[in-house]
């Protein structure tokens, strides 16, 4: 084949970052905004030799699951960031699990893992509690494009909580020299918040007429006030959590009760224990835990989560709070750890790292994982060193995209 051929395939299968996956002459071709089952005439754009990227030109055979995108920028060439507007959001969670399970299966080695029904998003639209845009050079606020560089000038988005819509539409950013990005984020409580990074590190003098939070991210992620609070609070099954401006927390609220849930179903705490928190943010997953376990050790490695999770574990006194890398905090703990929870980034943990986890041996380790494919990656990694793979929660904290949170299970 060469690019610019045209073929006709079946769509098997949906496979990790959002392509379905079909089959010519023996060949894997992916293709986006295909949904599996479904039969195309698609035009090969990228020919890699042993398989073959292409674009659907026509749908011979659509899928029940096949619905109109909602959002104009949505679409081959446009915003990157949803790859399933095209699917109907009930069918999007089965598509997610699959792909779990694939990925677990191929890279991680595991021959049939119990990966649990993913479990829904109950919004499939207007659910994100925080967004992040660039700035092009003729000043607009963009998304990235789908080919992971271009920056598309956005008008309208529809996965954003409506109080960050009507921000999104007031703002007015235009005498704002050097902006580079800018994130717009809303509390449980409804205040807003604007966080603007500049190329040239220079926090700019502002006047703002809106009822919103200005804050400064500097280059090295350190946060300056500028206008009103520097933190967004968020509740999570009753519990405030204190945000400081440059910390990470879960876009989907409702979903990260769920991800609570899951994780404190497969730790099964009974009171006794020493738990150890790695990853740990601004002490979410620390709060459930501590009210559940003897200690927990809760480890990060951002200065300000660490001041927002000191206060936000104000009320437990069964909490020893570390600052530091993982890498390089877990070689020098001599306490014994009944259970591990890590919540790393996409990327997964750094291998000398669970190295280190797996040296300490702790019975129950729960990973939350942001990427299936690293946590295939650090799942084999674990049955190496003696860790059986129990299960795994899929959590649908982003309906419209291909990503998917997971939460799985391990014992030794």
């Amino acid at each position: 084949m060469s690019q610019s051929d045209t073929i006709e395939l079946t769509l098997d299968e949906m496979v990790h970052g959002g392509n379905a996956l079909g089959r010519y002459r023996g060949r894997p071709i992916f293709v986006p905004y295909a949904i599996p089952g479904e039969r195309i005439r698609a035009r090969i754009t990228d020919d890699r030799g042993r398989f073959a990227f292409a674009q659907g030109v026509t749908l011979l055979e659509p899928s029940a699951a096949r619905v109109r995108p909602i959002c104009p920028h949505f679409g081959p060439g446009r915003c990157g960031g949803c790859a399933f507007q095209h699917i109907a959001y009930e069918a999007q969670p089965d598509f997610k699990r699959d792909v779990v399970i694939d990925q677990l299966k191929r890279l991680g080695g595991f021959r049939n893992p119990d990966v649990r029904p993913t479990i829904p998003s109950p919004d499939a639209w207007a659910y994100r509690s925080h967004t992040t845009f660039q700035i092009d050079d003729a000043g607009r606020m963009c998304y990235i494009g789908t080919d992971g560089r271009s920056l598309i000038p956005i008008e309208e988005c529809h996965i954003i909580r409506p109080e960050l819509v009507e921000l999104f539409e007031e703002l007015s950013l235009d005498d704002i020299p050097q902006l580079d990005r800018v994130r717009l984020q809303v509390g449980s409580d409804g205040a807003t918040m604007v966080i603007l990074s500049t190329k040239d590190d220079e926090a700019p003098s502002l006047e703002v007429d809106l009822p919103v939070s200005i804050n400064f991210l500097l280059s090295d992620n350190e946060p300056v006030n500028l206008i009103g609070s520097s933190h967004t609070d968020y509740i999570v099954h009753g519990r405030r959590f204190r945000v400081t401006a440059g910390a990470f927390f879960h876009p989907n609220i409702p979903q990260v009760e769920r991800m609570v849930d899951a994780v404190l179903e497969r730790l099964n705490l009974t009171g006794s224990e020493a738990v150890l928190d790695l990853y740990a943010g601004v002490g979410t997953l620390t709060a459930f835990m501590a009210e559940r376990a003897a200690l927990v050790t809760s480890v990060e490695s951002y200065p300000p989560a660490v001041t927002d999770a000191d206060e936000n574990l104000a009320d437990l006194d069964n909490v020893d709070l570390i600052e530091g890398g993982v890498e390089a905090v877990l070689p020098e703990l001599d306490e014994q750890y009944d259970a591990a929870v890590v919540d790393p980034p996409p990327s997964g943990m750094d291998a000398h790292a669970l190295d280190a986890l797996a040296a300490i041996g702790p019975r129950t380790l729960v990973y939350v994982s942001a990427d299936p494919a690293s946590l295939a990656r650090d799942g084999k990694r674990l049955a190496q060193k003696g860790y059986r793979l129990v299960d795994v929660q899929p959590i649908d904290m982003a309906p419209q995209s291909y990503q998917i949170q997971s939460v799985a299970h391990f014992t030794r």
